[in-house]
């Protein structure tokens, strides 16, 4: 057990400061259990990002199925979804940027120490360890939340979306898939598919029209976005 340093009158007790590696076999020791434990916080987090899109995945499927499943179901449904979906998305990009910093770590220790070791190369940088040293005193984002949305977005979450909008487009285009007794397959005129898009109050056109600026907005996040991705850190992104 630690002893705490003799206090004095009139001051507050010390701790003793842990000690730090004096050989190079406890540098090595504790810099395998610091990987280790960067390797927890990672695969954590990384299960978190997984369990979002298995959220927004089932989200999906139960709101297509009850929405195409019966003509009475309201097309309103399915655009409670892709409201859902949206919210889903922001949920995993926060998620996404604190792996994204447990990641650059690891990959900064296997890239220039353990990769080192393995095959070693003349002209390796020997500054990461006071870049690693930087981050663990002043932790920082990497990647801006729009970075996190627009990379979650283009690998998993732009299909949901648009097969949310074939959805729509198939619900209010369809009369047999609206309440009421539809004569015909396919809607005969654009007025009778902006009234099969009203929505409550909201008439068919000013519904459309949001979901048309919402989806280019999507486009304009997943092509337009800058993805801050650095040569230093050349790791398979997902």
């Amino acid at each position: 057990m630690d002893e705490v340093l003799q206090q004095e009158p009139g001051s507050e007790a010390r701790w003793p400061t842990p000690p730090l590696p004096a050989t190079s076999a406890e540098y090595i020791t504790a810099l395998a259990h610091y990987h280790r434990a960067e390797m927890g916080r990672m695969a954590g987090w990384r299960d978190r990002i997984d369990r979002t899109t298995n959220w927004a995945i089932t989200g999906v499927a139960a709101m297509l199925s009850l929405s195409l499943s019966t003509p009475t179901a309201h097309h309103g449904v399915l655009l409670f979804a892709i409201v859902l979906v949206q919210l889903l998305l922001l949920i995993e990009a926060r998620r996404y940027r604190f792996f994204d910093v447990y990641r650059s770590r690891v990959r900064r220790m296997e890239k220039n120490y353990f990769a080192q070791i393995l095959a070693p190369l003349p002209d390796q940088d020997s500054n990461w360890a006071r870049l690693l040293g930087q981050d663990l005193r002043k932790p920082k984002f990497i990647i801006s939340t729009r970075a996190a949305m627009s990379r979650r977005l283009k690998r998993n979450y732009i299909w949901m979306f648009l097969i949310l909008l074939l959805a729509w487009v198939l619900k209010i285009s369809t009369p047999r898939l609206q309440d009421g007794a539809a004569v015909h397959d396919v809607a005969e005129s654009l007025h009778e598919i902006v009234l099969n898009a009203e929505f409550g109050p909201l008439p068919g056109w000013l519904v459309m029209i949001a979901v048309f600026a919402f989806y280019c907005w999507l486009a304009y996040l997943a092509l337009f976005t800058r993805d801050p991705y650095d040569a230093d850190r050349d790791e398979v992104r997902v």
